[in-house]
């Protein structure tokens, strides 16, 4: 499979803004996570990044304007995205990956899974 020029450079896009989103996230939940439960500071970690990840998707990565039917879709899809994360890490903490380590899995397999899930959003309700 090869990928269009315009695929290509939001495939770039998104990775730059999901380091910047993912680092904030970690970030977040690092502070946070000495002071208040796991799944709690990953979940304001979550919040906060969610909140910079749909600007500059929206802005920077797939270039559309902000709108309400982009607005709930990317909820929706990071509503699912948010399932999926905190059911891997609540499994990498199970198995003793521990605190620090479990959301580099955690972002490991969903990163992926939320690139095609925005992107679809973007695409059918940009």
């Amino acid at each position: 499979m090869t990928l269009d020029s315009k695929t290509w450079g939001e495939v770039c896009r998104f990775v730059v803004v999901g380091i910047v989103a993912t680092a904030v996230h970690y970030a977040v939940y690092w502070l946070l996570m000495q002071r208040i439960e796991v799944n709690t500071a990953y979940t304001i970690g979550f919040v906060v990044s969610f909140v910079v990840n749909y600007y500059l998707s929206a802005r920077y990565t797939f270039r559309r304007k902000k709108s309400v039917g982009n607005g709930l879709g990317f909820i929706g899809a990071h509503v699912c995205n948010y399932l999926l994360q905190m059911l891997l890490l609540n499994f990498f903490l199970w198995i003793g990956l521990g605190k620090t380590l479990s959301p580099i899995g955690v972002y490991a397999i969903a990163v992926p899974v939320n690139f095609v899930l925005v992107r679809t959003v973007f695409r059918k309700l940009g």
